[in-house]
């Protein structure tokens, strides 16, 4: 059976449409010529999709982080129920994403910091969420989110894509989802969730063993807990936890001058010398040697497709 492919929601502006209010676009290089090679995109822009024009005029939020509206500048139209309802009518499209790439600062798409303005003046923080991102929270609360600017951080792209092919795989799961494919999913993460978050690492596993039958409260309740787990990049020390306890799994393969070679190069990563890529090849090319069932069925090694490199810039 062949897969499904990687489908990733994208403000379309992000793409090189002309889609903006100016006319113009935000094309985002990552997206466009390296991440593009792996997914197939759901190009979205929700003002065009409510009706508005290109060029239009500008909208921008107002109110409070718990009441926000959307409000055309130039005319004072309330478009905050229409950007929400794009999302909403649009679920047959988006149930089948697994992350979603939105253009920051932007009254509809803006995840964080989009100018929020008091409603009878040109004061303003940067507190609000863009409406249609807002809503796309609501919708899917565990979905992998990230806005193009961030994009530009090492760290936070790699997270991004981690975070995406996790999250892949969680929906293509046979359904209804077995207690033996979700233990083989939680088994095959335990590493990464590891590095990132160990309280939540041993409450899953020990829920999960504990559950004696799965039901839908359960299963939203898991993935949602697992992907804000790995939201954030892992720490230097954390991936120094995760390394040095697979170091131990080579130990009766390798010798005294290897074993050395490897825990120095793993402490030349601690300290910033060298990138997390390099005790990974190493440790693959051990595995490559000495195959370990259980090794070799963790997602830490391989989260994402090699051509990406995204482990060499951390």
């Amino acid at each position: 059976m062949l897969q499904e492919p990687v489908y990733v929601g994208i403000s379309a502006c992000l793409t090189g449409q002309n889609v903006r209010y100016d006319g113009g676009h935000k094309a985002n290089d990552f997206c466009q010529n390296q991440l593009a090679k792996h997914v197939e995109y759901l190009p979205l822009c929700p003002e065009v999709g409510i009706g508005m024009t290109v060029p239009r005029p500008t909208i921008r939020l107002v109110g409070t982080p718990e009441d926000t509206r959307a409000v055309v500048q130039k005319t004072g139209e309330d478009v905050t129920e229409r950007l929400a309802h794009f999302a909403s009518v649009r679920t047959s499209q988006l149930d089948k994403l697994s992350g979603y790439v939105l253009c920051a600062k932007s009254p509809s798409c803006g995840m964080e910091r989009v100018r929020l303005y008091n409603e009878e003046s040109n004061a303003n923080r940067k507190e609000g969420m863009g409406i249609f991102a807002a809503r796309l929270r609501e919708l899917y609360p565990a979905l992998p989110m990230e806005e193009d600017g961030r994009l530009n951080d090492p760290a936070l792209r790699e997270n991004f894509v981690l975070r995406l092919y996790v999250y892949y795989e969680w929906k293509n799961l046979p359904q209804p989802v077995s207690k033996k494919d979700l233990y083989q999913f939680h088994a095959r993460h335990k590493l990464l969730l590891l590095a990132h978050n160990q309280p939540v690492y041993r409450a899953l596993g020990k829920e999960l063993a504990e559950q004696k039958e799965l039901h839908e409260a359960f299963l939203s309740n898991y993935i949602f807990r697992l992907m804000r787990a790995l939201t954030g990049p892992a720490s230097r020390r954390d991936h120094t936890n995760v390394l040095q306890h697979v170091q131990g799994y080579f130990r009766k393969h390798i010798d005294s001058k290897q074993r050395t070679a490897l825990a120095n190069l793993i402490l030349d990563y601690r300290k910033g010398t060298e990138p997390l890529a390099a005790p990974l090849t190493m440790m693959r090319h051990y595995l490559n040697m000495y195959p370990d069932a259980y090794l070799q069925s963790q997602s830490y090694f391989q989260p994402y497709p090699d051509d990406l490199k995204l482990r060499y810039g951390l």
